[in-house]
């Protein structure tokens, strides 16, 4: 398919602080007990995607992500890691490392992405309408973007915002529109020429940008080479695209094309019979095409570029992983709803034990929980709705609820952790009560210790 995949896999979060740290940047979280990159690279494999640039911000977390995936993927996948310098932002990663992009199209994802949307869906689509960019869009969950969110313990009350307004064109293949961020506390502000162009839009506010992009190569190079100060994807080059699909010479002068206030009338009976052509039949040209002709439909006259959409399919799963909360939902899900993207298989008690695991008497592990190889649990336990890393140390009378407890954490007789995450080699020492926390790695939390809504952690020397 002559298509060179890019995964963005960031640093080390500054949102994701504790859970992140020098020793464990964010690529390398753990999902179900495995890093959450693993579910991209697999996604992409399965694709038949396997030349790969995995992009990490830092140099020593690019070791250790490169470290990683050369011992998971050893005759799998062609990667190459690449580390760029941190806080450069998406469309700065690119630009950081636009010297090894050769290919035709290039397909851009995100590393913290946990999703079962083929990633070649998304090429075909691009290939099919010849677009200098294709977003895949799928359904924003019905919580809407918890940045910190309930597990983190503050900004309980704030509600949140929209994830993006997206406007579509009737066939709901091209992206028309798009406002994301800040600019959603202002008016929207639609050109004219849109739509007249397109005849009728509809406007969205249910959808998610996945952070997967598919881009014509020379076009995303042309616009980071003239357009230095784009920082984001999202932000900055996605909706810089749309905006001057109509008007496409601002790609080859900086200069956009200034529109001519001729018959409109005229333009506009033309525009509705070209838009009924459309809805007509789909293989007749898109709006882009029949807008760039002349007059009665001569020569064209204006250069055009298209930018489109993949829409997941509602049944699909697609989360990413940019938030302390959503740590916490995705480890949820893939014991749960989502289990099939887990890769593991369940037992007739709906969990995952782990054959060399050991439990005392009394203790129970509850359906939609996973205990990790080699980790010991003394006697009445209980565990619900939980993830529990490797080689983990568990003494008696101890309950976890709704929580994710890493690798190699021991916990002392009697303790109770609830909607908490427990990041490596923590020490609980007896009777603590966590609800609502997160424990950075390493940090021991002293006996008889009662804490809700905090977050614990070593200080970073």
């Amino acid at each position: 398919m002559d298509f060179q995949v890019v995964v963005l896999a960031g640093g080390t979060s500054k949102n994701l602080v504790p859970l992140v740290s020098k020793e464990v940047p964010k690529a390398l979280l753990p999902v179900g007990n495995r890093p959450v990159i693993s579910y991209v690279l697999e996604l992409l494999e399965l694709s038949n995607l396997k030349d790969l640039i995995v992009v990490v911000e830092g140099q020593d977390a690019a070791v250790r992500v490169g470290s990683w995936i050369s011992g998971a993927y050893v005759d799998r996948l062609h990667v190459e890691v690449a580390a760029v310098p941190e806080d450069v932002g998406t469309a700065g990663a690119l630009r950081a490392i636009a010297h090894h992009l050769t290919a035709k199209d290039i397909l851009v994802v995100s590393g913290d992405i946990v999703s079962d949307v083929p990633p070649g869906a998304v090429a075909a689509a691009h290939r099919r309408h010849d677009a200098v960019v294709t977003a895949m869009l799928c359904s924003a969950p019905v919580s809407g973007p918890s940045e910190s969110g309930s597990s983190v313990g503050k900004d309980k009350a704030k509600k949140p915002g929209h994830y993006n307004i997206i406007g579509l064109d009737p066939t709901k293949q091209f992206l028309v529109y798009i406002a994301t961020g800040a600019e959603l506390e202002k008016d929207i502000r639609i050109q004219k020429s849109i739509l007249r162009a397109v005849g009728q839009m509809e406007i969205r506010s249910d959808l998610m940008d996945a952070h997967l992009y598919a881009f014509k190569r020379s076009v995303l190079q042309e616009v980071l080479d003239q357009k230095d100060t784009f920082q984001s994807l999202k932000q900055d080059v996605l909706p810089y695209l749309v905006r001057c699909q109509l008007s496409s010479e601002v790609l080859l002068n900086g200069a956009p094309q200034t529109e001519e206030n001729g018959n409109e009338k005229a333009s506009s009976q033309n525009n509705q019979l070209m838009l009924s052509q459309i809805l007509a039949n789909s293989s007749t040209p898109s709006f882009h095409e029949l807008y760039a002709l002349g007059p009665n439909g001569s020569t064209p006259v204006r250069r055009t570029h298209k930018c489109c959409v993949y829409i997941a399919g509602k049944s699909k799963y697609c989360v990413r992983l940019n938030s302390i909360q959503a740590f916490s939902d995705i480890n949820r899900d893939v014991i749960g709803d989502a289990s099939h993207l887990s890769g593991y298989s369940f037992s007739a008690q709906n969990n995952i034990i782990h054959p060399s695991a050991e439990l005392g008497s009394k203790t129970t592990v509850g359906p939609h929980c996973m205990l990790g190889e080699g980790s010991q649990m003394g006697d009445k336990c209980s565990v619900k709705r939980s993830v529990i890393g490797r080689h983990c140390r568990i003494g008696s009378n101890v309950k976890v609820v709704n929580s994710v407890v890493m690798n190699h954490v021991t916990i002392g007789d009697g303790c109770s952790i609830q909607n908490s995450i427990i990041c490596s080699n923590v020490q609980l020492q007896d009777r603590v009560v966590l609800k609502d926390c997160q424990v950075g790695a390493g940090f021991v939390v002293t006996a008889g210790s009662e804490c809700k809504g905090e977050a614990l952690a070593k200080k970073e020397k």
